[in-house]
């Protein structure tokens, strides 16, 4: 690949300013990357749990830091566009960790990363952003930190999540955040709320009753997230087939919907 990760992270971080909503199928190793960026991808982005349960992990920060790299590394290898990692915490609560950590993930080709807050303190995600933009600067790579937050997804702020959330925003903006990422918002209003009460590009993620594309966009979010959806639905079938295969001996079902040998076999041959 010529492209350069500096010329990668221009082109992701310009794509969150102009077009249409960017759609992102998080994959979770080089095959299923390969697989999104042949249907039309524009970037690629990962999902934490999709990567871990490949490496035989839990998701929450239980994957090695090594193992995520070399993920990554993987990734990097067959796809030619942009790559945001989801980086969960960060995989450490020492800002000088994870600043270590996000160094190895952007040397393994990340130009983006999603980092959490999840159930701990507003000031401590915004000393990991700071830490993800020295990593960065130190790459000589723009890097693109999506600051996520939890407000909505663990129920934080029963009753004033929206208030709670633009809260948090001001505060990761700040600490130079450069998108917010609002995992389980799914009402128009909310979403309409968030957009216009802060100044970040608004990322939200597929959750059941989400409203469709043409709303979202309307509503003015940049950025919309697969998440683990998609890893979910393939293991899903994987334990279904699984399931009847070792109790019956079916296989008139294991083919039923699956890409032809010939046409995954060619995809990886590029």
């Amino acid at each position: 690949m010529t492209t350069t990760p500096a010329t990668l992270a221009a082109r992701f971080r310009a794509r969150h300013r102009e077009g249409s909503v960017l759609l992102l199928p998080n994959a979770w190793d080089a095959g299923s990357a390969l697989l999104m960026e042949s249907l039309g991808a524009e970037a690629i982005a990962t999902t934490s749990s999709g990567v871990a349960w490949a490496h035989g992990y839990s998701d929450g920060d239980r994957l090695p830091v090594a193992a995520y790299a070399e993920a990554l590394r993987e990734i990097a290898r067959v796809v030619s566009c942009p790559i945001s990692a989801d980086a969960e915490g960060g995989y450490g609560t020492d800002p000088a960790a994870v600043r270590e950590n996000l160094a190895r993930l952007i040397g393994a080709g990340a130009v983006g990363f999603d980092l959490e807050d999840g159930n701990g303190a507003p000031a401590l995600l915004c000393r990991k952003i700071e830490a993800a933009k020295a990593a960065a600067a130190h790459a000589g790579v723009d890097v693109f930190v999506n600051a996520r937050t939890d407000v909505f997804l663990k129920a934080l702020a029963p009753g004033r999540a929206v208030e709670e959330t633009l809260a948090r925003a001001a505060q990761y903006a700040t600490a130079g955040a450069d998108g917010l990422f609002v995992p389980a918002a799914i009402s128009a209003a909310e979403i309409d709320a968030l957009v216009k009460g802060q100044a970040l590009p608004l990322n939200v993620m597929a959750r059941p009753g989400l409203p469709p594309l043409a709303t979202l966009a309307r509503l003015g979010v940049r950025r919309l997230s697969a998440g683990s959806a998609i890893a979910q639905a393939a293991l899903g079938t994987a334990k279904r087939l699984a399931s009847q295969f070792l109790a019956e001996g079916s296989t008139d079902a294991l083919f039923a919907g699956a890409l032809p040998y010939a046409e995954g076999n060619a995809l990886f041959a590029r």
